[in-house]
């Protein structure tokens, strides 16, 4: 644009966005959203001012966690609504393009990319699960696994349960990862796509708890109930290991289209 405003991206959908889905829905900067069209696809976009949302300022701004908790939020709160109403392709936060012509050049350009990342998405929903160790009563666990079957009434229980438990508290990353290996594995086969995600920033989650596996998983909505059961049992199968389910949520780790320069 050329009054100082560039166009923020929420999400892409359909073309059959109706004006009323966006009825009321405000963006990032308290502006009206609205739909962009080309190719078959709309994206939803709201006008956001450059001296706020603009390259340079917003690398300065992404470094203020109050501002970009408020923004993500304000982002998020879009692509939900959006959400409700069917399948949608949320964009990842600050992707900024500097007016609707580019927009729709990157709807005619990536048409194949957006057809299939919505075919992928249709009728499914992301979650997630964490799974947060416990040292001590992982190696404990592992020891315990170690002596099965010994004879515990023994002269050498003593010492047998002592070496199990030196071995498995050197042993507990190894032990921790292997889990969660495990555990994904299963989720994956329970999910129609699943990825591993880079373990959570203390100073964001405001939690000291050892993460060792961050997982999001794109689940049928008709076996979301059968999935959750699912992580409730593995939680069960592994001592040492506490699972924690979140959802559901906008599908953005599985969107599939990542920025492009504007």
């Amino acid at each position: 644009m050329t009054d100082g405003t560039g166009v923020w991206l929420y999400a892409v959908t359909d073309d059959g966005l109706a004006e009323e889905d966006l009825g009321g829905l405000t963006g990032v900067a308290g502006e009206a959203v609205r739909a962009v069209t080309a190719g078959g696809h709309a994206a939803v976009v709201g006008s956001v001012p450059l001296e706020v949302f603009g390259e340079e300022p917003l690398r300065h701004n992404l470094e203020d966690l109050q501002w970009l908790e408020a923004t993500a939020r304000a982002h998020d709160a879009v692509v939900s609504a959006l959400v409700r109403r069917g399948a949608v392709i949320p964009l990842r936060l600050a992707t900024v393009y500097l007016d609707d012509a580019r927009v729709r050049d990157l709807l005619d350009e990536r048409r194949a990319d957006f057809e299939s990342a919505l075919t992928l998405v249709t009728g499914r929903t992301e979650w997630g699960v964490k799974a947060y160790g416990d040292r001590r009563a992982l190696a404990d666990a592992v020891a315990e696994a170690q002596i099965a079957g010994s004879a515990k009434g023994s002269g050498t229980a003593y010492l047998l349960r002592r070496r199990a438990q030196l071995s498995a508290q050197e042993s507990v990353e190894r032990d921790a990862a292997a889990r969660a290996d495990e555990i994904h594995s299963r989720l994956v086969r329970q999910a129609a796509a699943g990825r591993r995600q880079a373990a959570t920033d203390p100073a964001l989650s405001g939690r000291r708890d050892w993460m060792v596996l961050n997982g999001t998983y794109l689940v049928d909505d008709d076996r979301a109930d059968e999935f959750a059961a699912t992580v409730e049992e593995l939680g069960k199968e592994f001592p040492g290991i506490r699972l924690e389910l979140t959802g559901p949520w906008p599908p953005y780790s599985f969107a599939g289209v990542e920025r492009t320069s504007p």
